[in-house]
């Protein structure tokens, strides 16, 4: 398939495997091996977590190229295109060089089957190979323990956020659940838990495989609230940090930012309050909290899918008040805990725009959502059968001064993105001389 384009790989990889998801390391371990995979040259940070995986990848991979570390990141789900998921120096890959990785990775794996996420990790890795970045930044898809890149010995492992999602795989409580993203942590080296009420069986797990340092936020990195700027304390062993002052404000959760600070401290990466807020100029991870304004009207965009982000999500529209109403475009799959998310957001909206996704089998159905925010006391609702027509009707009642906010899932969030950007473009030529 050395001819195929892109689009028909990725094609061919949701069939190659029975199942999409698919936990082991035997499969994949096995071709890494074969391809020369499993030890890379660079130093290797892998992070784990129910939230804030992304934001804490993004402002790390932004800091080191701040102090001129070139980074190789390899993240998920993308939104637009499958190369945001494989970065290097901060630039997505381009299509041909992702292809040969695949044609690599073909050509090793013999008769053994992998999943999409399989093979698109050992492709990462491959790449990272090839480029030789200094240093290697892996996000768990699910888990840890059995996830893909868990494959690779971190260095140095971050564990950010412990919820309850995606239980059916990784256990029925935060305790379950947290051992199973302590599966990337390794004897006798470092870990970061930016939890700030951590799981006992988390900590226990940790403690009975040997890491060290064990670093908590609250105990060997704080957050202090002084309000308006909040500051983050990094007590490493050598006492090499005090208190650095985060910007106010921006989509990215101060706990987050700490775990990366406290990451790449731990990397022996000497940095100062300026590079940190010179990292954090203008940084939007995109549908993290993410606020934009297109063509007069205001957007809050967030992948919120599960009731802890959706409690994050609540706590950042109470503290940037709109002057008008505040509406909700909301799609989530059938898999979640709904109707505790919709607690989560019980007294926020104005009214509800829910969607109908034809082509996920994984998506709830919209007149169910509808059904249970009835339930719940909601009365405004609207119902469309896909994101686009969703998107617009509730563009079609906003005034200056009201908001919509997109949430739910990162399907939902991919689907109203390029719409945003195609109002962009024309709200931009409608402005040109």
């Amino acid at each position: 398939m050395s001819n195929s384009t892109l689009e028909q790989w990725l094609q061919r990889l949701e069939r190659l495997h029975p199942s999409a998801i698919d936990l082991g390391l035997e499969r994949v371990s096995a071709v890494a091996a074969h391809m020369e995979l499993l030890a890379p040259a660079q130093s290797v940070v892998t992070v784990a977590g129910t939230n804030g995986k992304g934001s804490t990848v993004a402002v790390l991979e932004s800091l080191l190229a701040r102090v001129g570390k070139s980074t190789g990141c390899f993240t998920s789900p993308h939104f637009q295109r499958f190369n945001e998921r494989i970065r290097v120096a901060g630039v997505e890959v381009p299509d041909a060089e992702i292809i040969s990785a695949f044609v690599a990775i073909e050509e090793a794996r013999g008769d053994i089957s992998l999943t999409y996420f399989e093979f698109t990790a050992l492709a990462a890795l491959y790449i990272f190979g090839q480029r030789q970045p200094d240093i290697i930044i892996l996000e768990v898809g699910l888990g840890g323990r059995l996830d893909a890149v868990n494959i690779v010995d971190a260095d140095i492992a971050v564990i950010t956020s412990i919820a309850l999602d995606h239980q059916e795989w990784l256990g029925q409580d935060r305790g379950e659940i947290g051992v199973e993203k302590a599966g990337i942590v390794r004897h006798g080296r470092p870990v970061v838990i930016a939890d700030a009420d951590p799981p006992q069986e988390l900590l226990d797990y940790v403690a009975g495989v040997g890491a060290t340092p064990v670093l908590c936020l609250g105990e060997a990195f704080t957050l202090q609230g002084i309000p308006g700027a909040p500051q983050v304390s990094l007590q490493l062993a050598t006492g090499k940090y005090g208190v650095l002052a985060l910007p106010a404000g921006g989509g990215l959760l101060p706990e987050n930012i700490c775990a990366a600070l406290q990451a790449a401290a731990l990397l022996g990466i000497t940095f100062s309050e300026r590079d940190v807020h010179a990292a954090l100029s203008g940084m939007a991870v995109t549908a993290r909290r993410e606020a934009r304004h297109v063509a007069g009207l205001d957007y809050v965009l967030d992948v919120a899918h599960n009731p802890a982000s959706v409690d994050k999500l609540v706590d950042k529209i109470a503290v940037t008040p709109c002057k008008g109403k505040t509406l909700a475009l909301f799609s989530v799959m059938a898999d979640k805990d709904i109707p505790a998310m919709i607690s989560a957001a019980a007294g926020v909206f104005d009214a509800w725009f829910l969607a109908e996704q034809p082509g996920n089998a994984r998506a709830a159905r919209a007149a169910d959502v509808a059904d249970m925010l009835r339930g719940a006391g909601q009365s405004m609702i609207s119902v469309s059968k896909n994101v686009r027509q969703a998107f617009r009707r509730a563009q079609s009642l906003m005034s200056a001064g009201d908001r919509l906010v997109v949430f739910g899932s990162f399907y939902t969030v991919a689907e109203v993105l390029p719409l945003l950007e195609k109002d962009q473009r024309k709200s931009v030529a409608g402005a040109a001389p």
